[in-house]
């Protein structure tokens, strides 16, 4: 007997995103990329005339932004349609097509950063100065801050086109989420169940311990397999971050990427410096669920075995939705509103899990679509935090974009991971509220908190020290090897998980592994970081909002919709929070430790 995973076509169309609202027909998603790839030489053409005046500006600035929403639509849809079928060769198609489009888009308006800086600050500030220009103004600020790292016209141009030729990330996508077959984890009564992208983080909390170890074994196994191959993948990825570091002038990939994004070194550094200081909190949960598991030591692949009988409350989608939904009252009935059409009748949700589909989860959506979100649901509270989270991105994109033009409607990453972060803390202190006294499900919910924070509290930072020693390596001339990988990788995870998880033997290699099953966060260069700084500014910023605090929640609003028309640290500084000290950060491990605490007195009544 066995439990398999869906073919894409066996999936109820009722559960499926709503990809017609944006071409109805393929036909007219090739029309619609015709006409934007006709029409992007005509937008190059402007190149020279920003110096003309403000009124000329502001046409070539909107001319730019109306193509970008053009080819956002057209490469939207595309990979939308590839994600949730990666096996689909016409949908891969399309998408490469797609990213074609973007990259030509790119390419033809990169005249305008180093013509907008050639004006020089005096002319520059008095153009920001018209009211014309006044939906420019933050972006020319932030183009001015990162000036001595904007190249000549001819130089950005290549420096776009150099990107549509790396492809790294993409290559190590289409093998582990497309040709890889995972196998099956076989249970203690012989019943085996297909590993999928979509079905891994299930059978990770599986109740039984044999279906937990051949799913962690085989899914590792099978990346091990290609150990060498997504080893070259990841060494030519950092090589890609290393010359464009180098290529703009920064002092390090890291610098690069942060300075970029206007947030200071030290925020990350601060960051992994709390991180390494706070594992002892990791350490005694781990002993603690030693205990409770009436084991002598932890395995890797029983970091999130359920506490509680039958693994933990069955919660159908329907349910996860309308607990979200009470869990986010708190913002207003404008968001919950638009959170309740977005999972009904207007489909933004791609719920359940298909062969084929895309690992992970994902918001996703462009100026002028509706948010569309990613996942592969499945019935247990942990899933309906999954959907909390990219909930949190999509009204995040829902306001921003309805409140701000399109030059300002995109946020930062940065920005980001406060706003999914923040739904998760949010509906997770409603349902402790709801259901207290009620032991079973009250540690349920302590487990997906302790879930959450492992993956975003634990392993994105395990992760983020990972990726700044890889990009040092590199930067300072040497190589990738799949052994060194693996090998560093196994000792950062040994040394996080400590002394109570037993990381030796067969399981260390297999520990390696794990860089090799994030390629969507491996190559967006520092992303992970940015997890750990979410979940700490949204658990600041929800505690007085939970708490009734009215201004608190106008500020949350305004930070919203504000997308990208502040810098990040300034935005989030609006909103109640300062993520350049290091009180954040500190209260979020307190506030992990505090969980610790209630779990051990739930777990000893």
């Amino acid at each position: 007997m066995s439990r398999t995973i869906p073919v894409r076509a066996d999936v109820p169309r009722e559960t499926t995103w709503d990809l017609d609202v944006l071409f109805p027909t393929l036909d007219a998603w090739e029309d619609a990329f015709a006409a934007c790839d006709r029409d992007i030489p005509e937008v190059a053409r402007k190149a020279g005339t920003l110096g003309q005046g403000p009124e000329i500006a502001r046409e070539v600035l909107d001319a730019i932004e109306a193509i970008k929403v053009r080819a956002g639509h057209v490469a939207v849809h595309a990979r939308l349609s590839w994600a949730v079928d990666t096996g689909d060769s016409a949908a891969a198609e399309r998408s490469e097509r797609s990213s074609g489009l973007i990259a030509r888009c790119a390419s033809a308006i990169a005249f305008a950063e180093p013509e907008l800086l050639s004006l020089g600050p005096d002319r520059l500030a008095a153009y920001v100065a018209e009211p014309v220009l006044a939906p420019y103004a933050h972006p020319i600020e932030r183009l001015r801050r990162r000036a001595e790292h904007v190249r000549s016209e001819d130089v950005e141009t290549l420096l776009v086109r150099a990107s549509e030729a790396f492809g790294a990330g993409r290559i190590h996508s289409a093998l582990t989420d497309t040709d890889l077959d995972y196998g099956t984890a076989t249970g203690s009564d012989g019943v085996e169940h297909e590993i999928g992208q979509g079905t891994i983080g299930k059978l990770l909390v599986d109740s039984d311990r044999s279906v937990r170890q051949s799913a962690w074994e085989n899914y590792a196994d099978r990346h091990l397999d290609l150990r060498h191959g997504l080893a070259a993948a990841c060494f030519a990825g950092v090589r890609q971050n290393v010359f464009f570091a180098r290529a703009r002038g920064y002092r390090s990939p890291l610098h690069a990427s942060l300075e970029s994004n206007h947030i200071p070194v030290p925020v990350f550094e601060n960051l992994i410096d709390a991180f390494v200081r706070h594992l002892p909190v990791w350490h005694r949960y781990w002993k603690l669920r030693s205990k409770v598991l009436g084991l002598d030591g932890l395995a890797p692949w029983d970091a999130k075995a359920p506490l509680v009988a039958d693994g933990g409350p069955v919660v159908p989608y329907r349910q996860a939705v309308d607990w979200i939904a009470d869990g986010m009252a708190p913002l207003g009935d404008e968001y919950v509103g638009a959170l309740r059409r977005g999972c009904g009748e207007e489909r933004w949700v791609d719920v359940y899990p298909n062969r084929g589909k895309r690992m992970g989860a994902f918001s996703s959506g462009t100026y002028g679509t509706h948010p569309y979100i990613l996942m592969s649901y499945n019935d247990d509270i942990f899933s309906l935090s999954t959907l909390a989270h990219e909930l949190g991105h999509s009204l995040h994109s829902w306001y921003s974009r309805r409140m701000q033009p399109p030059a300002t409607a995109g946020y930062g990453l940065f920005v980001a991971e406060v706003a999914s972060n923040f739904n998760q803390a949010l509906v997770r202190s409603h349902l402790l509220g709801r259901f207290a006294g009620d032991r079973e499900l009250e540690i349920a919910v302590i487990e997906e908190a302790m879930s959450n924070y492992h993956r975003y509290f634990f392993v994105m930072p395990t992760l983020a020290r990972f990726e700044r020693e890889i990009h040092d390596r590199v930067w300072g001339g040497g190589a990738l090897t799949a052994p060194y990988l693996i090998d560093r990788m196994a000792d950062l995870f040994t040394e996080a998980f400590g002394p109570e998880v037993d990381c030796g033997g067969a399981a260390r290699e297999r520990l390696g592994s794990t860089w090799m099953q994030f390629s969507t966060h491996l190559y967006a260069n520092f992303y992970v970081y940015q997890y750990a700084t979410g979940i700490a500014a949204a658990h600041a910023l929800a505690g007085p909002i939970a708490a009734g605090d009215t201004g608190a929640r106008d500020r949350y609003l305004a930070f919203l919709s504000a997308g990208g028309s502040k810098f990040p640290l300034d935005a989030l500084r609006d909103a109640g929070v300062d993520m350049e000290s290091p009180e954040p950060v500190e209260a979020a491990f307190a506030s992990m430790a505090g969980l610790v605490d209630r779990l051990e007195q739930l777990l000893a009544g």
